[in-house]
């Protein structure tokens, strides 16, 4: 009842006031959705335009002007430099298939390797790009668990193949490269030496562990495994602030006081 007429409000005016903030609810809710669609779409769009231009830049001032269509056309055609670095590519892929293609690149490389600071960086940039564009490699293939920076704590790195040479000879255990990725730029990290029992793999693909370090976390993929092994941890981020852990060959863990 209203204390100024003394009349009962009517169920009209009863449901007034919670219509208008289910109605801003469900339009705060499309807005999100809205932005959920357009912003990555968008951002998609003009990193890829960005990229096509600087190609173009780059590439479509190297084309004579009686073979540059843009010459006789009113408008620029985007795209013309990066379809002509692909044709390039490929037929420099093509014409190194052979014989003497082969033995071009042969000498080249014979010739690179006299040159005491060129050969450095040439034969790191050609391990590099064999070891990520080999279609057989197993670089960057599998997503682990490893506890860093100190036990207890536990981040997401990505194996990038056995240790060999110098630094497996001088260990006892089978170790394994994997690389450590910073949030939110994966393109910088560590890489570590990590004996491979130490390692706990992880069954979510190589892109939704990159997108979970990117997004900081916020992206999390979920637990593909059967309902059983969901349930039965795997590993502990129990640390010990009193006591030291002693890793014995055995394997059993052994725990001391801490020295002061």
């Amino acid at each position: 009842m209203s204390e100024a007429t003394g009349e009962t409000p009517t169920a009209a005016e009863e449901t007034a006031p919670k219509v208008k903030p289910r109605l801003m609810a469900r339009l705060r809710a499309y807005f999100f959705a809205g932005v959920l669609i357009t912003a990555p779409l968008s951002i998609t769009i003009y990193l890829a335009a960005l990229f096509i231009g600087f190609v173009d830049r780059q590439v479509t001032p190297l084309i004579p002007v009686h073979y540059n269509p843009e010459t006789y056309l009113p408008f620029s055609i985007p795209g013309l430099g990066l379809v002509l670095v692909i044709v390039t590519m490929i037929l420099i892929g093509a014409l190194t298939a052979g014989f003497l293609g082969r033995y071009f690149v042969q000498l080249s490389e014979r010739v690179l390797a006299r040159m005491p600071v060129v050969r450095n960086l040439y034969s790191t940039t050609k391990q590099i790009l064999e070891t990520v564009l080999a279609q057989k490699s197993t670089a960057f293939r599998q997503a682990v668990l490893v506890e860093y920076p100190r036990r207890g704590i536990w981040a997401i790195a990505f194996i990038t193949g056995r240790t060999e040479g110098e630094v497996q000879n001088l260990t006892e255990e089978t170790v394994i490269n994997i690389f450590l990725p910073t949030t939110p730029n994966p393109t910088s990290g560590f890489l570590l030496f990590v004996p491979k029992k130490e390692l706990v793999p992880l069954t979510m693909s190589v892109e939704e562990a990159i997108k979970m370090v990117i997004s900081g976390g916020i992206v999390t993929p979920p637990d593909r495994r059967p309902v059983e092994e969901q349930k039965i941890p795997q590993v502990s981020a129990a640390t010990y602030e009193e006591l030291d852990i002693v890793r014995e060959k055995g394997g059993a863990p052994v725990l001391v006081t801490k020295k002061d």
